[in-house]
């Protein structure tokens, strides 16, 4: 890699707590299950992370308690190489923390279901982040997503667009967005579900053919409201982007088992924003993305599981120009 891009995510972190079993229980119900972890993660810490372990010079601002969790999280975002010198603390509320239940398929596949206690958080306030105003030139990407206030979200992503900083927002967990805030996005990468929550369009898809129709009329509505570029995971199909009235499709890499879907769709964003930071092009930067998020799913956690630039290359034919060195 050349120049080290500079990105800062502002976003939240959450220690998962993973419950793998072989069945849900049903109300009322016990169940025995198969084993324990735990694991730090939350989607901008997540994020963070995998934009550092890919070579990213990575600045991270987030909420963390007074606690042994939010010492864990901190930690390992430094041993990544984060810069933490921007993570805030409260003095009451306990870091952010989840449940994550998942069931193992007959056929080696694996269910999720995640609940998530937001703690710290969602106390961020806006004159916690108002440094930024002054500091938030310095980046070439500010990346963003729902688990901490939206007002914060809508207050950095305008500091960035007054300086010229492009803005990625991740809207997940699914929620309606702010005008003003789509008004600064440079690009929005929700999954097919929240795209279909934000524009109102179903995005058709069968096995691995996606509408290409469908995913320029998401493009459209978001469009009319400001957002430059969208960029939609479609699960096993792949990912599309419409950008500057390109549609670009990206296959999902096949023969993958996965082990535990937990922090895909960040492992995607993070290598997909480093990527089109470094300058690749979107069809490279997708392919990229797409080989990162393969090998977080195979592997079990939401942190643990984020992979190296060094194992993402031994995975794609010929490595990845413009990404090594």
């Amino acid at each position: 890699m050349g120049k080290k891009p500079k990105i800062l995510v502002v976003g939240s972190f959450v220690m998962d707590q993973i419950v793998t079993t072989r069945v849900f229980p049903r109300q009322g119900q016990t169940i025995l299950a198969e084993r324990f972890n735990k694991a730090p993660g939350g989607k901008g810490a997540n994020q963070a992370v995998q934009m550092a372990r890919l070579g990213a010079q990575v600045t991270m601002c987030g909420k963390l308690g007074h606690d042994a969790n939010g010492d864990e999280m901190r930690r390992t975002c430094e041993e990544a190489g984060i810069d933490t010198s921007c993570i805030l603390y409260d003095d009451s509320a306990a870091s952010g923390c989840s449940v994550i239940i998942l069931e193992e398929q007959p056929n080696g596949g694996t269910e999720n279901r995640i609940l998530v206690v937001p703690g710290a958080n969602m106390t961020i306030t806006p004159e916690d982040v108002a440094f930024l105003k002054d500091r938030i030139a310095e980046f070439d990407l500010v990346v963003l997503q729902l688990e901490i206030p939206m007002e914060i979200n809508t207050i950095v992503a305008k500091y960035a667009h007054d300086k010229g900083v492009p803005v990625m927002l991740n809207p997940a967990p699914s929620a309606p967005l702010p005008e003003e805030l789509l008004a600064c996005l440079t690009y929005l990468s929700p999954n097919e579900h929240e795209a279909r929550d934000l524009s109102g369009v179903a995005i058709g898809h069968e096995g691995s053919h996606v509408d290409e129709a469908s995913v320029r009329a998401a493009a459209a509505k978001l469009g009319e409201k400001g957002v430059e570029k969208l960029l939609i995971t479609i699960g096993s199909a792949g990912a599309a982007l419409v950008e500057d009235g390109r549609f670009v499709l990206s296959p999902s890499v096949p023969g993958v088992k996965a082990i535990d879907p937990t922090a895909a769709g960040d492992s995607f964003v993070g290598a997909f924003c480093v990527a089109v930071c470094s300058g690749l092009s979107s069809e490279d930067a997708l392919r990229f993305a797409n080989h990162t998020a393969a090998l977080t799913v195979s592997r079990l956690g939401a942190m643990p599981s984020l992979p190296t630039l060094a194992e993402v290359a031994a995975t794609m034919p010929g490595g990845v120009s413009g990404l090594e060195g």
